[in-house]
């Protein structure tokens, strides 16, 4: 994770725009970060092919350059190739290519150490194209149904390995020659200097993947956001939530801010969890229908949802963020040591019990849950923590959260066992003195292990 700010910006620059088809909301957020990197776009009708529609966004890195050009040109390069209209996915992979080109051949660019992902949707005569290159997203509704657009590209994924390795790279935790979390880009011209393969097989390419399929009037909306969002929601959380709220009758631009509150980290120090920019974009698929059909229709899919299946996998409107469930879970660890410092000069020296608290669950039974899982057995730490972390992250994350729920539990049975030890010498020692013996049980509050993610 790049530097981080004291306190988050987390003033939202949001936009509306529709028409007879489209509804559109879209937001972003600095968060943490110490600038914002990210852009995006969404033309209603495009002025040099008014039948066209476009929705992109563009998750920058080591400065804003590349995604503030590409939100301005590339859909410029892709409906001026000469496959376009006839054929659309391989305008748009040429026009990613050229796109990056043209950036490489400016100085201006060229110089900088910054890319981009991005993630483009382009809607013309009934189809949905979607082009990806990095880790941005793009996911629809259709009935109700999660239909995936997209699929990130990260290093560690063997098509990615293969193609990084052949061209001279290599992998090393997870990141392209120990540097980049990501293996698809535009921009990032370090990665690109072989001059003997084509762009497309470079160790980083702005080469993109490019999925098609029909609208119909089964669809009921599309969400394109950054990886600042899918780091912490899985992608079926986003549609039940987004799928609630139009349910409602609420407007997309009103979602996406909800959504960029939802996950920003409470703190900066969640090894990068919810501390990225966040970029969102909504687009409610109306077919030139009133925008209350749409309603109608998305709370009748969230009623049948919740009668049918009762939201085992739920939206996250009634989660807490720093329980388990939430995607903040280790800020209930940093809140529970916070919870016993405090409480040791309020209790009695007898008891060693937390001060009341408007929480139907202790300080320390959040604690254990956390670490050791509901039954407060080891062997649960470790599917607790896959469970928990597996909803909103990789298997990186997870192994992650393993090792440090192990350690935790190990480290927390010790001091708990060791304190026990003193505080039971102590009182021996204390009776022998007042000529009293007594066999005696600690309950001193249990010690918190904290370990922050870089």
């Amino acid at each position: 994770m790049g530097q981080t700010l004291s306190e988050p910006v987390t003033n939202k620059e949001t936009a509306i725009c529709q028409d007879d088809f489209y509804k559109v909301g879209s937001s972003c957020m600095q968060g943490w970060r110490t600038s914002m990197e990210d852009s995006h776009t969404h033309i209603l009708s495009l002025p040099d092919d008014p039948g066209t529609s476009w929705f992109s966004v563009f998750d920058g890195h080591g400065g804003s350059i590349v995604a503030k050009y590409a939100s301005k040109h590339l859909h410029k390069f892709v409906i001026q190739r000469p496959e376009f209209p006839n054929d659309i996915p391989e305008a748009l992979k040429q026009g990613f290519l050229e796109c990056d080109t043209a950036m490489y051949n400016d100085v201006a660019i060229k110089e900088q150490m910054a890319g981009s992902t991005a993630i483009t949707v382009l809607i013309r005569d009934n189809k949905i194209y979607c082009a990806n290159a990095g880790d941005s997203r793009a996911i629809g509704s259709r009935n109700g149904t999660l239909v995936a657009l997209s699929s990130d590209h990260k290093p560690n994924n063997p098509e990615e390995m293969d193609r990084i390795f052949n061209a001279g790279g290599w992998v090393e935790f997870n990141r392209v020659n120990g540097n980049l979390a990501l293996s698809r880009a535009l921009g990032d011209f370090l990665f690109k200097r072989n001059q003997t393969i084509p762009a497309e097989k470079q160790i980083v390419t702005a080469y993109p993947e490019v999925s098609v399929h029909d609208l119909t009037e089964e669809w009921d909306f599309l969400v394109l956001a950054c990886d600042g969002i899918w780091d912490v929601l899985t992608n079926q959380a986003v549609i039940n939530f987004v799928t609630e709220m139009i349910g409602e009758g609420k407007y997309p631009e009103s979602i996406c801010e909800e959504l960029l509150g939802y996950c920003l980290a409470p703190v900066c120090h969640m090894g990068g969890l919810g501390g990225d920019n966040m970029s969102i974009i909504i687009v409610c698929l109306l077919h030139g229908k009133p925008w209350e059909n749409l309603v109608e229709k998305c709370k009748k899919i969230h009623s049948n949802k919740r009668a049918s299946t009762k939201l085992s996998d739920p939206a996250f409107t009634n989660f807490d963020r720093f329980t388990a469930e939430g995607p903040f879970a280790e800020v209930s660890v940093l809140k529970a040591a916070d919870d016993i410092h405090n409480s040791k000069d309020s209790v009695s020296s007898s008891s060693h019990t937390s001060s009341s608290s408007s929480s139907p669950i202790s300080t320390d039974e959040k604690f254990e849950t956390m670490v050791l899982g509901p039954d407060n057995s080891e062997d649960n730490s470790k599917e607790t923590a896959a469970t928990t972390i597996e909803q909103f992250g990789g298997e990186k994350r997870v192994e992650e959260n393993v090792v440090k729920s192990e350690n935790e539990s190990t480290e927390l049975k010790e001091i708990t066992k060791n304190e026990a030890d003193e505080e039971s010498k102590a009182k021996v020692n204390n009776d022998l003195d007042n000529g009293e013996t007594s066999s005696t049980t600690s309950d001193a509050p249990k010690a918190s292990i904290v370990s922050n993610g870089e």
